[in-house]
């Protein structure tokens, strides 16, 4: 039996970790946490007997995961809250099931030497990082040409940069293919999302930003593509769910099955690719250079960031004023290299301060 500490339980990853683990007699709920819902909460917790609970960060995340004693932690928790949560699991040595890209994008290598004093496996959750680590699996790193990651586009795919100044945060929220929590799906129309994923792809397996690119596949059929250097490629299809990569991460190294629609070939499948127009969604340049640049300044580029897409979804900042204030806070914030987590809360809370104040300038 391996025991699941779930954080972020009653978000959209994990309402399907709970039907992963409710399918899946090996698996077991040991703990649980939620920032609201507590209603929903208590009726998980009752339903799986767990007692280890914790609501809005009482008790704090990492004292929940050292008392439940998890043989994995879900980090579900959405943005630079679920920070502290990832180093304390890897520092404890337990398997950590990684949906919260922010940890490796602001903590990238506070996370990695965390990793390696604890030794525990760090398992991503996100669709292209778990097709990416099964298309890469025990190959040598220096037999890879590049790794691709997917994108949908988003629902403004093939808008441009003029037509996207008057989109409102409903057509923002209709995502194509996925179905996913508000600040991701807001992510996803920037093209931040994928920006972020550069970032976490490079602490993940190790590659150079220079072997690392995006193509926008609209029907997110193809997860993610590895090329080597023999001129081959490799390819994880499959229909856009989540609870694939989710049943990988928790039974890892098996491949459960899950309940999910296979692809049917005999029916026909068209694959299209197309290049990112960093023009109209110039976020991801804006990530590309934030990880190239290293030091602190993924961790500025994080903290613009969900401050610009919480004004945006409260109706306080247009569309466009998400990668204005990003490029603008990563300007205007020096961004040295953290050496602990006392500097990486330092230099985040100064560039959301920085952020704030922009996103107020912008709309005056």
């Amino acid at each position: 039996m391996k025991r699941v500490a779930l954080l972020g339980a009653t978000g959209s990853i994990g309402r399907q970790t709970v039907e992963i683990v409710e399918r899946n007699p090996e698996l077991e709920l040991c703990a649980l946490a939620a920032s609201s819902s507590v209603g929903e909460l208590d009726r998980i917790a009752h339903e799986h007997g767990v007692t280890h609970v914790s609501l809005a960060g009482d008790p704090p995340l990492e004292e929940l995961v050292a008392a439940s004693e998890p043989d994995v932690v879900v980090n579900a928790v959405v943005g630079f809250a679920g920070v502290k949560a990832t180093l304390a699991t890897l520092e404890l040595g337990i398997d950590l099931a990684l949906a919260n890209k922010e940890s490796l994008v602001a903590a990238g290598p506070l996370a990695l030497r965390a990793q390696e004093r604890g030794g525990g496996r760090l398992l991503p959750v996100d669709s292209e990082h778990s097709a990416a680590m099964q298309c890469l699996g025990d190959r040598p790193v220096e037999t890879v040409e590049a790794l691709v990651l997917t994108a949908s586009g988003g629902p403004f795919r093939g808008r441009s940069r003029v037509e996207l100044a008057q989109v409102d945060v409903s057509e923002a929220l209709a995502h194509p293919t996925w179905s996913m929590g508000p600040k991701i799906t807001i992510d996803s129309a920037t093209l931040m999302n994928k920006g972020l994923e550069l970032i976490e792809a490079h602490y993940l397996f190790g590659l150079p930003y220079k072997q690392l690119r995006v193509v926008v596949h609209p029907t997110s059929v193809v997860h993610a593509l590895v090329h080597y250097r023999d001129g081959a490629s490799i390819a994880h299809l499959g229909y856009p769910d989540m609870r694939v990569p989710i049943s990988y991460a928790l039974t890892y190294p098996e491949c459960a099955a899950t309940p999910c629609e296979a692809l049917d070939f005999s029916q026909g499948l068209t694959l299209e690719f197309l290049p990112p127009d960093e023009d109209a969604f110039p976020c991801l340049r804006l990530a590309r250079a934030a990880g190239e640049a290293g030091g602190g300044a993924p961790t500025v580029l994080n903290a613009a960031n969900e401050v610009a897409v919480a004004a945006f979804l409260d109706g306080a900042l247009p569309f466009l004023g998400i990668p204005e204030t990003v490029e603008q806070t990563l300007a205007r914030v020096d961004a040295p290299a953290v050496s602990d987590l006392q500097q990486l809360l330092e230099l985040d809370a100064q560039a959301r301060a920085v952020a704030g104040a922009l996103t107020r300038e912008l709309v005056t």
